[in-house]
């Protein structure tokens, strides 16, 4: 078939989730709050606050974050209607204000994504009533580049070493840190908690699960988890699995201690694994802290091979719980799902090569892409609650990409339609995600 192409004068959009992201922040303050900060003194200054972070909102909500994806959208109807702001900023523009903005527009951005938590967002537990709060640093290469900030990281790449934290088992974005490349990741990280469980009183929840991997092996973020717990009392409680960092510890006496405190399994032939429970005493605790150990030997390799030397892994973890060796271990093997929700913002938004080479410009954008990451989580999620979506296995389905959110509601077509001072979204006849798009804007527009 060959078609004929030409150009009309109707109004078309690609971009109708937009809407839903506009109906989000609409329930927050965030624009109010933008819009009391401190307006710049120089030229250009004719563009509110709100309206330049919302614009870029806009974009990291597409998985665009370069300055000049702004362009096409200057002339566009919609974009500015959904997202309700009045005007559109240029690229240059809008590197510019966001450039000149300080730490309180990050705190605006925390302050939304934090009523969206509270009052949007479905938060499941990964054990009885433990809401889990993954902590990890993600590496964000930036090679090549002469930015701001960028440095050799643990990865043996040039970039930076941001730090984040993950609520719940969906892996909304609680809350994160822009680090320089060469930060080691245990660097700041007590303030970081700090900071992190401050924000936890204003949720619903009273128990929560810290998990961190061995990189966080410091005796400070327990003693911070601790006098959380002592702050609020009977309110609300934090307990942690970290994995131990053996450092010079000897494997051989490992093995010889599971040998005699723990519990055997033989899950083949020429190999044992011991998993159990021991306490260790540490200065400044009054009473010792719990460690479990799974320690493997291998006295027969898998392919069938007698190994003159036997193998020794040893994993041991600091926890807190008041339950099996084995379900500690399980606990903390779940924390691995925190990679998929880096690599969601970095690959699905597209923020791993930051846009700017100032390093506080990229800190701007890293919060503002935290908040654009909980709207497309909460969109996503609440479609899974909607009977009629069409998604293959719903019922096996936890948590959507943020890929299929971009790619099933915001980049859904519609056709603008303009009667009696009215602006109606035309779907087409055959859009499969027309009802759940309809379910979800209703919920939040009303």
């Amino acid at each position: 078939m060959k078609f004929t192409l030409r150009q009309t004068k109707e109004l078309l959009t690609s971009q109708s989730g937009l809407a839903l992201v506009g109906a989000l922040i609409a329930k927050t303050s965030y624009p109010t709050q933008l819009n009391g900060l401190a307006m710049p003194s120089h030229r250009g200054n004719n563009l509110q606050n709100s309206e330049i972070a919302i614009s870029m909102l806009g974009l990291l909500c597409q998985g665009k974050c370069d300055f000049d994806n702004i362009e096409p959208y200057r002339k566009d109807t919609y974009f500015p209607l959904a997202l309700g702001i009045d005007k559109v900023p240029s690229a240059s523009r809008l590197r510019q204000r966001l450039g000149g903005a300080d730490a309180q527009w990050d705190e605006a951005a925390m302050s939304a994504s934090m009523t969206l938590l509270k009052e949007h967002a479905i938060q499941s537990p990964c054990y009885k009533s433990y809401i889990p709060i993954d902590v990890d640093v993600s590496v964000f290469d930036n090679s090549g580049t002469k930015k701001e900030g960028v440095s050799r990281t643990y990865k043996h790449v040039d970039g930076y070493s941001p730090i984040f934290a993950y609520l719940g088992a969906e892996g909304y974005l609680l809350n994160l840190e822009l680090r320089e490349g060469k930060t080691h990741c245990q660097d700041g990280t007590v303030s970081f908690l700090e900071k992190t469980f401050s924000l936890l009183p204003q949720l619903s929840h009273k128990s929560y699960l810290l998990r961190m991997d061995a990189g966080n092996d410091c005796i400070d973020n327990i003693r911070q988890c601790k006098a959380f717990n002592k702050t609020h009392a009977n309110r609300i409680r934090i307990d942690y699995i970290i994995k131990r960092n053996l450092r010079k510890e000897s494997k051989e006496q490992w093995l010889k201690l599971a040998q005699q405190q723990g519990q055997v399994t033989i899950p083949r032939p020429g190999k044992n694994v011991y998993i159990g429970t021991t306490y260790r005493e540490m200065q400044g605790f009054n009473e010792p802290l719990q460690v479990v150990f799974k320690v493997s030997e291998r006295t027969i390799s898998a392919k069938g091979q007698h190994l003159l030397v036997p193998e020794i892994d040893v994993e041991t973890y600091w926890n807190s719980l008041n339950i099996s060796a084995q379900k500690v271990i399980e606990l903390y093997h779940d924390h691995g799902t925190s990679e998929q929700f880096h690599s969601e913002l970095k690959t699905d938004i597209g923020l791993e090569r930051m846009p700017s080479g100032t390093f506080q410009t990229n800190c701007r954008l890293l919060f503002l892409a935290l908040l654009a990451f909980n709207l497309l989580r909460i969109m996503g999620q609440e479609s899974l609650n909607y009977e009629r979506a069409p998604i293959a296995n719903r019922h096996r389905i936890r948590r959507r990409r943020l890929r299929s959110v971009i790619q099933d509601l915001i980049y859904l077509a519609v056709r603008l339609i303009k009667h009696a001072r009215e602006w109606t979204l035309g779907f087409g006849k055959h859009a499969p995600f027309y009802p759940t798009f309809s379910y979800l804007y209703l919920k939040w527009s009303g």
